[in-house]
């Protein structure tokens, strides 16, 4: 079965086909010839995951998803949020969104954040969407060389490192990203009619 995941950032890529079935051939935006940035204007991280999915569905005629994920934080009323890419400028840096973050939560005893992931699949015209939540908090440094965006300041509950200092194989088995992909692969698993494809 083909399925485009809208996106071209290869970390993302990496993490989600090492969670899909063989039989699911994944491809990039660049696969399928999409060189647009993908709009996020819908102010939600379901509304950012369900346009950028019928966009490519609508324009490229290919059964695909979209994701999109925020990281929230408590003491901070639930920012950075949806704009968890560019909270610090629209230049995207992920040492400058930590570091303004670290900043934020300077001198507050309160670290509880969650990452949230919601997945929107287009399959033959019709939409769905998987999400996915990992409780958490926010440390107080840098730790760890693995993974991406906010993982090096995010513990996991239950644990005592950071995502960015889990392998692979460690993050994907607790991660946002992967609950919501572990649905979506159970519905595509669960409906033959798209099991077949």
């Amino acid at each position: 079965m083909k399925l485009c995941f809208a996106t071209n950032n290869q970390h993302k890529i990496e993490e989600v086909k090492s969670m899909l079935l063989p039989s699911i051939d994944l491809m990039s935006l660049s696969a399928i010839g999409c060189k647009e940035e993908l709009a996020e204007t819908t102010g939600t991280i379901a509304g950012n995951s369900h346009q950028k999915a019928e966009y490519v569905f609508r324009n490229y005629k290919v059964n695909c998803f979209a994701d999109d994920s925020g990281l929230e934080v408590e003491a901070l009323n639930g920012l950075p949020g949806v704009d968890s890419a560019i909270y610090a400028g629209s230049q995207r840096s992920h040492s400058d969104n930590i570091s303004l973050l670290l900043k934020n939560l300077q001198g507050i005893k309160n670290r509880k954040a969650r990452f949230i992931t919601v997945i929107t699949l287009f399959l033959n015209g019709a939409a769905y969407q998987f999400e996915g939540i990992l409780n958490g908090s926010i440390g107080l440094d840098l730790r760890g060389e693995n993974g991406f965006g906010y993982d090096p300041v995010f513990i996991p509950d239950g644990f005592c490192k950071t995502l960015a200092e889990m392998t692979m194989d460690e993050k994907n088995k607790i991660s946002h990203r992967a609950r919501a992909i572990e649905k979506l692969v159970k519905f595509i698993i669960w409906n033959p009619e798209f099991s077949r494809q």
